[in-house]
């Protein structure tokens, strides 16, 4: 691994292996971002501990925080659920449209390995692998932050965009 600097994030230094891994899935998810063609802008900001302080970090209203979340539907059957950070997975609603019974969420471990960051920066963008992702409705029709594989990293875009970009199914799937 090459020598990193410590980097800043807001107060906090990330140091050695941790810096590294922050920079490299950055990197991961930018590039496949501008690769998708969607229009975005970075918005780099502190640690955040909360919804409201990261929406106040994006300038942006909690509603328009985008939350990306791995939702399992069998062994190693996955895929990314949009939604806005105001809201929660409306867990009946979800089943139905996707026709099952049974839906979990991995521990942040597995949601790690498989997508290649930590909780809380997880991204469709430049995952390990690829998933079908299904939006909630609210995403769409305005601007929206989503996480940008690192902390304190995030991307902002219009829903639209990133519903398209992603090939999305898009829902009501959220109270």
């Amino acid at each position: 691994m090459p020598v990193v600097a410590p980097i800043r994030v807001g107060r906090s230094w990330l140091a050695g292996a941790t810096a590294y891994t922050a920079l490299v899935a950055e990197e991961r998810a930018l590039e496949a971002l501008a690769a998708s063609g969607v229009e975005y802008e970075v918005i780099r900001h502190g640690p955040v501990n909360s919804l409201e302080e990261a929406a106040a970090a994006r300038n942006v209203a909690p509603s328009a925080v985008i939350k990306t979340m791995v939702v399992r539907r069998g062994d190693d059957d996955y895929l990314f659920v949009l939604g806005p950070g105001d809201r929660t997975i409306a867990w009946p609603k979800l089943r139905a449209l996707l026709g099952v019974s049974r839906l979990s969420m991995p521990d942040a471990a597995t949601a790690k390995a498989a997508t290649g960051y930590e909780r809380g920066t997880i991204t469709p963008f430049g995952s390990l692998r690829a998933w079908p992702v299904i939006a909630d409705e609210r995403v769409t029709g305005r601007t929206v932050s989503i996480g940008a594989g690192a902390p304190g990293v995030s991307a902002r875009v219009h829903g639209d965009d990133l519903v398209s970009a992603l090939g999305a199914t898009v829902a009501d799937i959220t109270d």
